[in-house]
């Protein structure tokens, strides 16, 4: 029997997987495909996922095979440089292949000890008090305490829960992929930003040696994955010439569909990434959102499993994500409304980028975007309750080198505090030195400050809120 089996092993079920074997959970992550998607889409790795995988040491590997980009342009593609003095060590963006990501974490999750099956896929399940029962295509049964859903868009896993999946069907269609040009750049260069004075969906821009990656408006080609052909006549139809396209790396097809689950869990069955939620990629939030999802679920899940969790802390996950995808969804709409070549919203669109040269207007637009500017509501307090804390200096280098193990983290300025019997899921770090404007500061696995402050009695109660009953172990404190 598993502890967790989890459908789909895109980059939320990966990531997942990992969260869950920091902790000692078994799992087994089904993935329908036999092979790892070969096409080779470029995707951003914004702000906030780059913290994710610097708590997890991660970051180096994709550094290897990733390219840094400025952190700027993300909100309907309006062309605006970040603002200045990002709270964040990783303000850049890191343009990288979709399926290096997946790679990498699929090895990651895998060099933990999850266990990952391709050519399977969930057909049913059931569950109980105990369990749930899963059954594979082949007729296989397997057992698992929980089931997670990762398994994309039309996930099975949603449709067989019976979770309502409320929203907009796709309106407009675009195609997108990465091909050879057979003019001069210049003179591209020069018909693209003729066309994007109204068009903005439209994209043709450099993606590499003498490769360009398009993105052009689609009407009526419904093919997927579409043809080189496709992409020549929607070109001719938006730019009066197809400049030549040849040798395609990749070509894809998406809409602007936005929905969200109703649901992110019943019973012990929950969901994560674009089983949860679809919305059209303008901002590059997709992927990072999902991440952040397991992210987020990881360590929760761990808890319920291993036994320590407090009664409501699986029910956070959705109470805490369920929210920040509304919001994505919503920022989603309003960047495709941005985009549409109407008076009106063109008219919005120059009034909103005349805006952004304030500097309040444009920091806020990043912040949402890219993730770090969330606030999990976890009750009055100061402003920094609920955020997650930036990889500020310590005495052992980088914060984030800390939170490696999947653990929480007392972070103590006054060195008169303890995680007392909470040593066990708790790490400890008294350091004087840190760059940190309170006392102290409690910190969940997932970096988000659950507790702000000096008095002991008060961080017991909320390390008893985050971490279970106190056990008493012998306090583990790092040096």
């Amino acid at each position: 029997m598993f502890d967790v089996i989890i459908a789909g092993c895109g980059p939320a079920g990966a990531m997942l997987a990992a969260e869950l074997r920091l902790h000692d959970v078994r799992v087994l992550v089904l993935e329908r495909e036999t092979e790892p998607v070969s096409s080779v889409r470029i995707v951003g790795l914004h702000i906030r996922s780059l913290e994710v995988m610097a708590m997890r040491g991660l970051l180096e590997n994709l550094f290897e095979r990733g390219r840094k980009r400025p952190a700027g342009a993300y909100f309907a593609g309006i062309d605006k440089p970040a603002p200045e003095g990002l709270d964040s060590a990783y303000a850049y963006l890191l343009g990288i292949p979709q399926p290096v990501i997946v790679r990498l974490l699929e090895e990651h999750a895998i060099g933990l000890g999850a266990e990952v099956r391709r050519g399977c896929a969930v057909a049913g399940f059931e569950q109980d008090y105990d369990g749930v029962t899963v059954e594979l295509a082949d007729g296989e049964r397997l057992r698992s305490r929980y089931l997670v859903g990762c398994d994309g868009a039309r996930s099975t896993v949603r449709k067989l829960l019976g979770v309502g999946f409320p929203g907009e069907p796709s309106r407009n269609d675009t195609l997108m992929g990465e091909m050879e040009a057979g003019v001069p750049p210049e003179e591209i260069a020069a018909r693209v930003a003729e066309i994007r004075e109204t068009e903005k969906r439209f994209v043709f821009g450099p993606a590499g040696a003498e490769t360009y990656r398009v993105v052009v408006p689609a009407a009526g080609i419904s093919a997927e994955p579409p043809a080189l052909e496709d992409f020549r006549q929607e070109l001719h139809a938006v730019v009066g010439t197809d400049f030549g396209v040849h040798s395609p790396r990749w070509l894809s097809r998406f809409g602007d569909a936005t929905r969200l689950a109703e649901r992110y869990r019943v019973g012990r069955v929950l969901l994560a990434g674009d089983a949860a939620h679809i919305h059209p990629p303008t901002g590059g939030q997709g992927l990072n959102l999902g991440v952040q999802d397991a992210f987020n679920l990881g360590w929760k899940l761990a808890a319920q499993i291993r036994g320590w969790a407090p009664d409501t802390l699986l029910d956070t996950y959705q109470a805490e994500r369920h929210p920040v995808a509304a919001e994505v969804l919503e920022n989603t709409r309003a960047q495709m409304e941005l985009s549409s070549t109407e008076p009106g919203p063109q008219a919005v669109r120059k009034l909103l980028t005349e805006l952004m040269d304030f500097d309040v207007v444009n920091r806020y637009l990043l912040e949402k975007t890219t993730a770090i500017g969330i606030r999990y509501d976890l009750g009055e307090g100061p402003d920094l309750l609920g955020r997650r804390l930036p990889d500020i200096a310590v005495k052992q280098g980088s914060l984030y080198g800390l939170l490696h193990r999947g653990r929480g983290l007392l972070l103590d300025r006054t060195e008169k505090l303890t995680v007392g019997g909470w040593s066990n899921r708790v790490d400890y770090l008294a350091d004087p030195t840190a760059a940190l404007a309170v006392p102290g500061v409690l910190l969940r696995p997932d970096g988000h400050v659950a507790w702000i402050g000096d008095d002991q009695r008060d961080l017991d109660d909320h390390l008893g809120r985050w971490f279970g009953e106190s056990r008493w172990f012998g306090e583990s404190v790092s040096d």
